[in-house]
């Protein structure tokens, strides 16, 4: 009589995997956000027409114009080029702070929760004093004060974010620090940073990142409102902020062409807020 063959397993983020993919409106948020990716990625070769291409006779022309399928902006610009290169600075500024702040916010978070006592307290009360602050005030204040760019909107939204980051990764270091298999491998003679590598990260860094990647589409709407205001991206570059900026002077003449940037950045962030959702609640199923 043969033993009964035992089927092996999957491991949790191959489940993880599995549950997102039942998840429809996951995976109609990937798919969107997959397209917009490509098509900011292929931009240069895909786009209709020159996006700086200038013309004073074909200014503000409506959606569905020969030659111009989404309409012309201000300049006479074709829209929906500039939409396409334009995906390229503004998913780049939307999703470069949130890694950014991800890596050097779990790293503070991760040492102050594992350490605790007096290293823990000095680490996050002078986190909680940039954490106090509005996101929205506090990057418009840093980009104030370190002057309109590419490079000085990415670090100020970079050091929005860090803070919120780093306060999730120590709360769950935290608790991952006080668990038994913690303490019995501390007892066993194993150093802290063998307990950091080997029981640590792999369970805090799951939590970290679903919540990081929820901060993709806040990062995306303060970009987009920094380069509205003037302190990010420097015109002729074609970014959506910047766009919904120069056209919000045609909204009474050419309404629908003036809103288009803008439901560029509706539609991404929104899908990144439901490709979020579906990411945590796929972590959340207990086997």
């Amino acid at each position: 009589m043969h033993p009964p063959a035992y089927k092996r397993s999957r491991g949790h983020w191959a489940n993880v995997a599995a549950r997102i993919v039942r998840n429809p409106l996951a995976m109609i948020a990937a798919v969107i956000l997959l397209t917009l990716i490509g098509i900011a990625v292929f931009a240069p070769w895909i786009m209709p027409a020159d996006p700086f291409a200038t013309s004073m006779f074909a200014r503000l022309k409506p959606i569905g114009t020969p030659d111009h399928l989404l309409g012309t902006d201000e300049l006479g610009r074709d829209l929906l080029s500039r939409l396409m290169l334009g995906g390229r600075l503004s998913l780049f500024m939307g999703i470069t702070p949130v890694l950014t702040a991800f890596v050097i916010g779990s790293g503070i978070g991760i040492l102050a929760g594992y350490a605790g006592g007096f290293i823990n307290t000095v680490i996050m009360r002078t986190i909680d004093v940039l954490y106090a602050f509005p996101s929205v005030l506090l990057a418009i204040a840093l980009s104030g004060a370190l002057g309109a760019g590419i490079v000085n909107a990415l670090t100020s939204l970079t050091i929005v974010f860090i803070p919120q980051i780093a306060r999730i990764a120590e709360s769950v270091t935290t608790q991952v620090r006080r668990s038994d298999y913690v303490d019995a491998a501390r007892a066993s003679g194993a150093g802290a940073f063998t307990i950091v590598r080997a029981h640590v990260l792999g369970n805090v860094l799951g939590p970290i990142f679903v919540y990081s990647t929820s901060l993709i589409s806040v990062s995306m709407i303060l970009a987009s409102g920094l380069s509205f205001l003037g302190l990010g991206v420097k015109p002729p570059e074609p970014e959506w902020g910047l766009m919904l900026n120069t056209l919000r002077t045609a909204i009474y003449t050419q309404p629908w062409v003036a809103a288009l940037p803008g439901a560029f950045i509706f539609i991404t962030s929104i899908s990144f807020n439901m490709l979020s959702d579906g990411l945590r609640s796929a972590m959340e199923v207990k086997q």
